[in-house]
Order: C-alpha cells, then sequence, then structure tokens
C-alpha cells in the first residue's frame, strides 16, 4: 500500500475515518475489522508506557510500534508529535526510518509541550526536510490554536496552514475545532485535504463530510474508552454486577500477534 492510495483515500464520497491505535493488537484488531487506514495516538502510546504526552518522551516507543504496524494490511499512519526533535534534519531521518518499515504517513503538530505554538517558519522548515527527505510520505501537518486556546484560532490556523501546505504538506489537521462556521472556513480556506478530530456528541462524520472535511480522526477516544471499558469492567465484577458477554474473544485476541517473516 502506498502514499497514492493513502491520498486517494482522502478524496471518497465520504471523510477517510481514521480509528487510532495505540499498540499491535489494537490496530490488528481494527484492521481485521475492515478498517484500511489506521492511524496511532500518541496519548495512548505514551500512557501505555507510563511517559508524558507531547513532551517529545517516546521516540523509541514510536518507532517500535511502527515496526510491528508496518506489516499489518492496512495503510498506517503515525503520530510523532513535534518529530522528536527541534532540528529539521532529524525530523527527517525519522521520517526516513518509518517510510522504511512500511508507514505511509505521519502527523507533525506545531503544539509544544509549554503550551504554545512553535514558530511557523520552524515548524514550516520540519515539513519541507520531511517531504524532501521522503517524497513518498503523507505528512499531515497539525496546528494547534484551537486546542491551545489561542485568540482568533481561525485566522492563526488559516494562516499556519497555508505557510505549512506551501513547505509540501499533504493534509492539515486542526484538532479542537468544533463549530460548523470554523470547520467549513476551515476547508474553504486550505488547499489540502482537512482533517477535524471527532467530538463525542458533537458532529457527525456525514455532517463533517458536507462541510468539506476530508479526514476524521478519533485521536485518543479509543484508548480512552478502552480504559473506561476496563474498569467499569473491574467494578461490575467486585459488585457483584453481571457482565455482557460479547467481548473479543481470547482465540481472536491470540491471532491478533505480529505476522512472522
Amino acid at each position: 500500500m502506498t502514499f497514492q492510495d493513502f491520498a486517494a483515500a482522502h478524496r471518497g464520497p465520504r471523510p477517510l475515518v481514521l480509528p487510532n491505535a495505540w499498540d499491535h493488537a489494537s490496530a490488528a484488531a481494527l484492521a481485521a475489522a475492515g478498517f484500511a487506514a489506521i492511524g496511532t495516538t500518541s496519548l495512548g502510546v505514551a500512557a501505555a508506557h507510563g511517559l508524558p504526552d507531547g513532551a517529545g518522551a517516546t521516540r523509541d516507543q514510536t518507532i517500535a510500534l511502527a515496526r510491528s504496524l508496518g506489516p499489518l494490511p492496512a495503510l498506517i499512519t503515525v503520530d510523532i508529535e513535534g518529530g522528536f526533535s527541534d532540528d529539521p534534519e532529524g525530523v527527517a531521518a525519522l521520517a526516513a526510518v518509518l517510510t522504511g518499515l512500511g508507514i505511509v504517513g505521519v502527523n507533525l503538530e506545531d503544539g509544544r509541550p509549554d503550551g504554545t505554538l512553535t514558530d511557523p517558519e520552524h515548524h514550516a522548515a520540519r515539513i519541507a526536510a520531511v517531504k524532501e527527505r521522503c517524497p513518498g510520505l503523507f505528512v499531515n501537518a497539525r496546528t494547534d490554536p484551537y486546542w491551545l486556546g489561542t485568540a482568533s484560532p481561525l485566522e492563526t490556523a488559516l494562516a499556519r496552514a497555508d505557510r505549512y501546505t506551501a513547505a509540501g504538506a499533504d493534509g492539515v489537521f486542526v484538532p479542537g475545532a468544533t463549530a460548523e462556521d470554523d470547520i467549513r472556513a476551515l476547508a474553504e480556506g486550505i488547499a489540502v485535504p482537512l482533517n477535524i478530530l471527532y467530538a463525542p456528541g458533537g458532529l457527525s462524520v456525514d455532517r463533517l463530510g458536507a462541510l468539506g472535511v476530508a479526514r476524521v480522526s478519533t485521536g485518543s477516544l479509543l484508548y480512552r474508552a478502552a480504559l473506561t471499558a476496563a474498569v467499569r469492567t473491574a467494578g461490575l465484577i467486585g459488585a457483584g454486577e453481571p457482565v455482557e458477554t460479547d467481548q473479543i474473544s481470547y482465540a481472536e485476541v491470540t491471532a491478533l500477534r505480529v505476522p512472522r517473516g
């Protein structure tokens, strides 16, 4: 599966629904359920290893996960936070490693651990370095003015998206944008496919598609839902209450192992 396949998935009649996995089993289960494209969630990867999210602490874990996901029969895109490096060439080197493992896309964000936005020219330089080194890698440039509560988030997101697109970004991700008027303006003002984060209780996938959204990510939602279900199930057992019996079976889980070469 190639960059062209992944790019084409953003041009369907409905938005590409991209579920985000946090380990091999979750990704393999999603692939077995029929999802042709799967992303990773940096929060899920970090939390599963007892590490902070968004702090550049999970480079090795992200590479290890990518190595196990590459053989899956799905298009895999990896969340690399801010690239795990301030050096654009360092980010490009990581992208090259991921490409060699069969990864078709990365998510590269401009939010910083201190709650501020990276200088847009610096982020554009990271994008340009990745595209020069790995032209066949789909770079989804994430910009965080909504996520971080920046003043005038729509104007800031549009300006940054324009700069990142000029640097070679193949898509733009604007998490935290939930108002219809803003999402429509983003879709109309950004020249590449727009990615929006799914919000429980918010707009449906079809409504987002009608507004011009090309890709809908679940972010950390699936990981948080899994933790919620685990704690809730343990609580039911402890309270002597019945537990639903429709879980994935032991045999099905053991079948989700990494294929042997």
